[in-house]
């Protein structure tokens, strides 16, 4: 852009109100200050980012803005007026919409019964459906959503899931769109799709306000970036201004290296082995098809694919939690199989450590302090026992150690579990499970929802724990940290391993195809896997 161009965008912004203003917000929980006199302003139909570690306030912040929260003090202005936001339907009626990170649909409905639902208009649903439909048409062609009105929104895949979230929010009016971790759980396809959606809608005057810790993907998409650190705005610059590096240094307040110094894996003898792993639901449907893997000391496996293709209950079957339909597990000179089963606790004594792909349903017990957290799984040995009795100083002992060891933030051993940011837990339940010198490790998601500074930090501890002989499987759905981490990647379509590819060897096109069942052939042309369809 020209100087003078630059310069009439600057004055066309003096002129026009920014479509959201926020003032001296602050917001406590308990001694927790998790908002401190923020102030910022996005321009109307600009795309703006807000970045920051877990625990910065971004998502408060958010909240607040929504109305899920309500500041302690402060003032919220849209288009220039100030407005009251108490709930969600107060963010609604000033035309703002959210998009959540953990999609807020129903999977039975249908697409159309999604969007209208909460908005019925009244008791007439076929002349409410059939004015959502024209609508719905209507927002489609205008922006480019397409999605089948009349699926049922458990059949589509989470890309066209998220496009129904977007409709959803435009259905209600929404001019300005808060989204909240949008990748997590996208293919690189579906991402770009995403960008070139924020991007059309932007050039209709939607504002859309982004919270990702996805440092590309701020460079990639957004106009200017807020950055916040412990609760409050650290920075404002605008994203062709600045770079990776220098916003990854501001949002923790000391420098990031954002490559990993990952010498060549030395792998040993196989530590745990699955040979034709079946796994069947309840309704049976197999989503663990024909599996079997090798996993040897002092490497990582990767498994990539989108979320949804059986590598949650992969590493369910492996971790002793479900038992598979048929084939078996082979772990420390044990043959697991349906007639020989195991649960975790006795996976654990055979040396393999878990991390959940779902930290909060698995991995903790948010009513929990983090001292009983710091046990969860292991409270039966004995130096946290004494009688019949907890020996609550050991444990509060041993969880202040870890925290310190592991940056967990804050370091309040007796503090809930509940009241830590996503990636504190993710922190305290990874040091838990490492801190047993485990033989095998199961990694699911391991940075879901945590920002640079903690994936720095998590990814250094997995290469030093797999530099000191352990065989790491890592299932995640950011390509960027399998092809960072591991030293051979798997991955998963339809249940079925559908390839492998060296980690040297990793490209993110190359594997976002497999991840879709399709590939290039010899003369570059995409065709389908028949084989694993």
């Amino acid at each position: 852009m020209s100087g003078a161009a630059v310069q009439a965008t600057i004055q066309g912004e003096h002129q026009a109100p920014p479509a959201i203003e926020l003032r001296d917000i602050h917001k406590s929980f308990g001694l927790v200050h998790a908002n401190r006199g923020v102030s910022l302003s996005v321009p109307a139909g600009s795309i703006t980012g807000i970045i920051g570690e877990n625990g910065a306030g971004k998502s408060t912040l958010m909240s607040i803005l929504y109305g899920l929260y309500e500041a302690d003090s402060g003032e919220i202005r849209v288009d220039g007026k100030r407005v009251a936001i108490h709930a969600p339907r107060d963010a609604i009626a000033a035309g703002i919409g959210m998009v959540h990170q953990h999609f807020m649909l129903v999977d039975s409905f249908t697409v159309l019964e999604n969007i209208l639902l909460g908005s019925e208009g009244g008791p007439l649903l076929r002349r409410s459906m059939a004015g959502a439909r024209r609508e719905l048409e209507r927002l489609e062609r205008e922006y480019g959503l397409r999605v089948n009105p009349d699926a049922l929104v458990g059949d589509l895949p989470v890309g066209e899931q998220q496009r129904v979230e977007i409709l959803k929010v435009l259905y209600r009016g929404a001019r300005i769109l808060v989204l909240d971790e949008p990748t997590g759980v996208l293919t690189p396809q579906e991402t770009d799709q995403l960008f070139r959606i924020l991007s059309a809608l932007s050039e209709r005057g939607v504002t859309v306000i982004l919270i990702t810790h996805k440092l590309r993907e701020i460079m990639a998409i957004t106009d200017n970036v807020y950055v916040m650190r412990q609760g409050q705005i650290v920075a404002h610059r605008q994203t062709a201004a600045t770079g990776r590096e220098e916003l990854a240094e501001l949002m923790v307040g000391r420098k990031i290296r954002l490559g990993l110094d990952k010498s060549s894996c030395q792998p040993g003898d196989a530590v745990l082995q699955a040979e034709h792993l079946f796994f069947r639901d309840a309704r049976g449907v197999t989503l663990v098809d024909d599996v079997s893997l090798a996993i040897h000391a002092g490497e990582i496996v990767g498994i990539a694919g989108v979320s949804g293709n059986g590598q949650s209950e992969l590493l369910e079957l492996l971790a002793g939690m479900r038992l598979p339909a048929s084939g078996s597990i082979r772990l420390a000179g044990r043959q697991i199989d349906r007639d020989h089963p195991v649960d975790p606790a006795e996976m654990r004594r055979l040396g393999l450590a878990h991390v959940p792909e779902d930290r909060h349903r698995y991995g903790m017990v948010a009513q929990f302090e983090a001292n009983e957290t710091a046990i969860l799984g292991y409270h039966r040995e004995a130096r946290f026992n004494q009688g019949v009795l907890l020996n609550r100083k050991a444990m509060v002992s041993h969880c202040s150690e870890l925290m310190e060891q592991y940056d967990v933030r804050p370091r309040h051993a007796a503090l809930d579990s509940r009241n830590f940011s996503g990636g504190n837990q993710q922190k305290l339940i990874l040091a838990r499970e490492i801190e047993c010198s485990p033989k095998v490790l199961l990694v699911g998601q391991p940075t879901r929802g945590v920002d640079i500074g903690a994936i720095e930090f998590i990814h250094r501890e997995l290469l030093r724990m797999r530099d000191a002989g352990c065989g790491i499987l890592l299932v995640s759905v950011e390509l960027d940290e399998v092809m960072a981490l591991a030293d051979r990647i798997l991955v998963m379509f339809g249940g079925r391993i559908v390839g492998e590819v060296a980690g040297t060897e990793a490209d993110e096109r190359r594997l976002g195809l497999m991840m879709a069942n399709a590939w290039p052939t010899a003369n570059g042309d995409v065709a389908m896997n028949r084989a694993a369809s």
